[in-house]
Order: C-alpha cells, then structure tokens, then sequence
C-alpha cells in the first residue's frame, strides 16, 4: 500500500527534506502515557504582590539616590557653575535601571546581602555616567550654557549614588528579612534525600529565608525520617493538590530524588502553577563557582542553588514575540501574494480541483487546530492521513509537487495559520494527534513540546532533525528551546532558517 504524502505532510516542516532510510518510527517502544498539557492556574494575588513588593522598593531607592545624589553633586562642586542637562536625572536614570534590571539587582534573592550586590552596583553607575559623559563632549556646546562635564561634579555625582543606594539597599534587605521571619511562605521540598530534609532543616532553623517547608515530594514514600518531622506527601502526581492546599509560594528541587525524570516533570509542573523553582544541585564543586556569570545564582545557608526562569509565555518578552508573527506573516502574506497566485495555479493545473490541503495538528495545551498547506499529491483516503508517516518519494508526486515540496512552497499557506495564532513563526513543529499520542508513549518528554504555540520553523529543524530523524532527538531540542527561550533566539533561528532554504544541501 503506498502512502500518500499529503495525507502525512512532513514532520520537519518549513526545512523538510528527503527522509533518511531506517526502521519505521512507530516501531519503537512505548511507555507510560503522558497527560495533556493544560492551562496554567491563575496565581494567587497577594503571592504576585509579596513578589513584587521588594523589587518595586529596590526600583524606588534607586531612583531616589541618584536623584539625591545629583543635587548633592551640584552643591558640592560650584553651586553657580552650570548644570550639563546631559548628567542629570532624566539622562543618567533610564539608562542605570535598565542596566540593574538586565544583571538581576532588581530580583528578589534567598540570601540578601548589599555588599555582594556594590561590585555591581558601582560597575553599572560607572557605564551611565561614562554614557552620560562621552554624550555631553559629542554635544559640548550645543546646549546653552552647557559645556563639557565636568570631572569633579562627576565623581560626587558617583560616589553619593553609591552612598545613598548602598544605604537604602541595606534598610531594605533589613525590612525584608523581619518581614520573611514573621510571615514565611510555605515551600515544597522535591526529594525526601539526605540533601533534601539538610535542605529542609536549615530553612527550619534560619527564617532570614522567609520559608516555611510543609513536606516532601518523592517517589518513595519508606525514607527514613532524621528529625525533621515532615512528611512524605506522594509523588510529583499531588504536586498540584499540595500546590493549592498550603498556597505554596516556592518549591525547591535537591539532587537525589529516587526518581530523577519524575523530579523534572515535577519542575515544569510546579512553574506552570506559579511557583517560583530552585534547584540545588548535587556538586560540591558548584559552590566555588562565581555567582555573577551564572544568572539565578544564590545561596541557602552555604547550600548552592540556581533560580529556574520563569514559563517561557510568562517573560516579558513573550508580547514582543507575538507583535513580530503578527507583523512578519501580515507582510509575507501580502508580499507574497503573486507567488501564492502562481504556486495555487499551478496545483491546479497538476492534481485538479482542492489546491489546498487541511490536516488536523496538536498546538498550544495539546488543542487540536487545522493547518494550511498547498496540495501536492491528492490524498487516498483520511485513515491514511492520519495514522501513516510520511517517506521520501512518492511514485503519484509529479513535478510540480516535488518542486514546491523541495522548495517548502507548499508550507507557505501556514502563514494564516501564524496570522490567526494557531502557531507562531518558530517553535515545537505541530505533528498529527495520533503521532502525538504515540510520542508521548514512547518518549517522557515528548508532550512538554506543547508549552507554547508551535512553529513554521524550530531549534530542532536548523539542527537537521527533520525528515526520518530521531523524535527522542527533537523533543529535547524544542524543550531546551522553550526552557531557553528568547526573543534573539528566535530571530538567530529565523536567520539560519533563511539560510537553510537558500542553501538546502549545506553549501
């Protein structure tokens, strides 16, 4: 029986290619069936708020030291000499919280110290300035009664920031710890090991933490108990139920659960509810490593820990990523529109009535949506369709489907799909829900790819994995892009996408 290569267009997508030979894919073994994604609780407001509170506060001493600071730097120096606008507040500001907020002085860490942090801080009041400085002699008496900065009014402009950020961090942090010892935030212990009840114990003795542990999550609920006086809860399978019941706020993933894949399914899980994650990992060499290159850094009472980011649709540049597939495909469509006329054309001309092909796919939440693409072999009937993968030559293909197929013409119709939110201009390829069931048996991670929308193009594609490649391979792939995600990251893909298209064979 052949196998009609529009009832299973490609898995690869945008960069398919011929497929390779080998065993069939769905002779591979399957496993445990993974539940749907679903979507994410809305978080509880005061945990928003207590989240905030600091950030904002660290945002607002900031702005009134330099603002202080710039006063005392006109007094101090001359009094009636001019002021250079281009040194004031409204110059120097923007640029100073928008270089704290990129190195992360603005987040809210387990272990707050202003010392740690003046290193930073005074590195980043140097380059505004120096910003400040080389715009002033560029623009030097261009201003009236402006000339070039002045090098003592500088430095007293520096040194009182420092002074005045220094002192108000400090007055913070000291608030922030009363406030952690006399209301902690219940937290979820992932691992009932020996690093993680050392884990528990210690935020049981120090409150500067402002964490307050209810119990444990592992797999095997006969761990021995060390005093601690916690229980096992279960399994990442309660992880929501315990989530809701204590309004927990943290959770803390150690090394050493009885069962590591468990431990990661419960990672995503515990951030898709809101948690904020940590992880403390097992290495002892970690801890002499340095803090600032490694973002997410701190400690817990000498115990390394990383901070886990956020979902990747809750960043802040997520909007930013939707306004450029609005943008991209409303242009591509338009620019386009000769090149659909003729590729529609000639569908016509070569398989007859029905230029467009429509296939049911697995997006966003594991919600069922139809894709677009132009026909390029008439299908034989839809059990076909939806339950055979796809081979490299078909002998019903005639020329035109083997060039638009070659050439990915045929995808260019997904481009209302972007348009309409169906899927977006890079992520996880959408795959056929009988294939995403069969995946998700064989392959633990396989249903994580369905975090966010799904793309024309992936991390996965521009690494070779499309055609007859490995799933396994893929999975991974687009889960380290979502975990990873960014919005350069999706124009890098878009770039070597473009490349790939140019130069298919890799020349």
């Amino acid at each position: 029986m052949t196998i009609d290569h529009d009832s299973v267009p490609r898995a690869g997508g945008l960069l398919s290619g011929p497929r390779r030979p080998g065993t069939g894919l769905l002779d591979r073994p399957t496993g445990t069936t993974r539940e749907r994604a679903v979507p994410a609780p809305r978080r509880h407001r005061g945990a928003v708020r207590s989240r905030l509170a600091l950030p904002l506060a660290l945002v607002q001493a900031d702005i009134i030291a330099l603002c202080s600071a710039t006063g005392i730097a006109n007094r101090a120096v001359d009094p009636a000499a001019p002021l250079d606008p281009l040194l004031g507040v409204p110059a120097v500001l923007p640029l100073l919280l928008l270089l704290n907020l990129a190195g992360g002085l603005y987040r809210s860490r387990l272990t707050l110290s202003v010392l740690d942090e003046l290193p930073a801080l005074a590195a980043r009041a140097v380059v505004a300035a120096a910003f400040a400085v080389t715009l002033s002699g560029c623009l030097s008496g261009r201003w009236p009664d402006c000339g070039p900065a002045d090098p003592g009014r500088l430095t007293a402009l520096l040194g009182a920031q420092l002074l005045i950020a220094g002192i108000g961090r400090a007055i913070l942090y000291d608030m922030a710890r009363r406030i952690r010892r006399s209301r902690p935030s219940p937290v979820l212990v992932l691992g009932a090991g020996r690093l993680g009840r050392r884990i528990a114990a210690a935020l049981g003795e120090h409150g500067e933490y402002g964490m307050r542990p209810v119990g444990f999550l592992d797999t095997n609920p006969q761990l021995p108990s060390d005093g601690t006086g916690l229980p096992v809860l279960g399994g990442s399978e309660v992880l929501e139920r315990e989530v809701r019941r204590h309004r927990v706020q943290h959770v803390i993933a150690t090394a050493g659960a009885t069962d590591e894949a468990e431990t990661a399914t419960a990672l995503r899980e515990a951030a898709r509810l809101g948690c904020q994650v940590w992880l403390v990992p097992a290495l002892r060499e970690y801890g002499s490593l340095p803090a600032t290159p490694i973002a997410g850094a701190d400690h817990l009472w000498g115990f390394p820990c990383l901070r886990v980011g956020r979902p990747a649709m809750r960043r802040p540049g997520w909007a930013a990523k939707r306004a450029l597939d609005i943008t991209a495909a409303t242009i591509g469509l338009l620019l386009l529109a000769p090149v659909l006329v003729l590729c529609a054309l000639a569908v016509r001309f070569d398989t007859g009535p029905g230029v467009l092909f429509r296939q049911q796919r697995t997006g966003l939440d594991g919600k069922v949506f139809t894709v677009l693409k132009f026909r390029t072999l008439r299908p034989s009937n839809e059990h076909e369709s939806a339950t055979r993968w796809n081979i490299a030559q078909d002998h019903r293909m005639g020329a035109v489907g083997r060039l638009m197929r070659k050439s990915s013409l045929d995808e260019l119709p997904q481009l209302w799909n972007v348009l309409r939110g169906d899927m977006s201009l890079v992520g996880p390829r959408p795959e056929r829900p009988y294939f995403v069931m069969r995946f998700g048996q064989a392959y633990p991670e396989y249903a994580d790819r369905h975090r966010v929308p799904v793309g024309l193009t992936g991390l996965a594609q521009v690494n070779g994995l499309r055609g007859d490649t490995s799933i396994e391979d893929r999975a991974r792939f687009d889960n380290r892009y979502i975990e990873s995600w960014s919005l350069w990251q999706d124009v890098k893909i878009l770039c070597r996408t473009a490349a790939m298209m140019l130069h298919p064979d890799g020349s």
